[in-house]
């Protein structure tokens, strides 16, 4: 069994897009329909920078899924490779689940790009610029971060966002909360915390104007059916419900992305081989989640020519 799986924040950089789009009209078609569902340039943003335009959280967004929905494209329509006959399953990172969704057809590709776009600006707005941060918790598990966030918050916000793999665990909260945790990392057996270069802090409760706001963009554009299942970042399990799967998005803004847990549980529902598309972030995590799992990065045209060679 297969996973196709799809990058979260992060995985942006000027020139991304750029080879398929120049080797490939399908691939130009998503950057265009994208560009016009945001009446922006997105795609020259992309292509040429400047990198803090493409790092703010409302162009990173809709510009990492686009990249993704591209790669996938090229190779459904080029190389033949579909992802309803391939996948079991689908997931994504963060945002990546709005990709993972819109792969999987709950969402149109415009939809898709205006409810990121929304995205960005609401978990922008939530917080004032520097009030908010977050920390990147080296040689941490599970059990030694959360026990740190609690020691820093000291009245303030820390809370674990993101349980990537057994070694990367991201806190998010108030910029003094986070400064704090940083300082008492050793203690607390974790070999460093790096303070991350975002804009605001994602997936914790100080999020929760952000999904207020989410909670009504996805009233009026609700999911639709889906081809494949999904395992949802907040539970960490399988969903196919379009109703229940709306619900989780709300709660994913100020959720942990459960993603260790995610790859452990695709891996027992019997999935072997994981598909990262549009990126080479995941599929490392999963090799440190599960050594035994097969894992394959499909960003170029090479990448997805000798994917479709070997299973097409």
């Amino acid at each position: 069994m297969t996973a196709f799986i799809f990058p979260g924040q992060g995985s942006q950089k000027v020139g991304m897009g750029v080879e398929l789009a120049e080797a490939s009209a399908h691939a130009r078609e998503v950057f265009e329909e994208v560009d016009e569902a945001l009446k922006q340039k997105l795609s020259g943003v992309m292509r040429d920078g400047p990198e803090s335009e493409l790092t703010l959280t409302s162009n990173a967004q809709p510009a990492i899924m686009a990249n993704s929905i591209a790669t996938l494209r090229v190779l459904e329509k080029e190389f033949g490779v579909a992802l309803s006959d391939k996948a079991s399953c689908v997931a994504g990172h963060s945002l990546g689940e709005y990709s993972a969704l819109c792969a999987a057809g709950a969402f149109g590709l415009s939809e898709t790009a205006k409810l990121l776009r929304l995205r960005g600006i609401a978990m922008q707005d939530a917080v004032p610029i520097g009030v908010g941060a977050m920390a990147a918790l080296l040689g941490a598990d599970i059990e030694k971060a959360t026990a740190l966030a609690e020691a820093a918050a000291e009245g303030q916000v820390c809370e674990v966002a993101n349980d990537n793999d057994p070694t990367q665990v991201v806190i998010s909260g108030h910029a003094e909360a986070i400064d704090r945790a940083i300082e008492l990392a050793k203690e607390h057996g974790i070999k460093r915390g790096i303070k991350l270069p975002v804009s605001a802090p994602f997936h914790c409760s100080l999020m929760e104007p952000a999904a207020q706001r989410m909670k009504a963009a996805l009233e009026e554009t609700s999911p639709g059916a889906f081809t494949v299942p999904l395992f949802a970042n907040v539970t960490a399990a399988r969903v196919s419900d379009p109703a229940e799967e709306q619900r989780l998005l709300v709660e994913q803004v100020t959720g942990r992305v459960r993603w260790r847990e995610s790859v452990l549980a695709m891996r027992e529902a019997g999935v072997e081989r994981f598909v990262e598309l549009g990126g080479k972030v995941l599929g490392p995590m999963v090799g440190r989640i599960d050594k035994e799992a097969t894992t394959v990065s499909l960003v170029t045209m090479d990448d997805l020519e000798n994917f479709a060679k070997e299973h097409g």
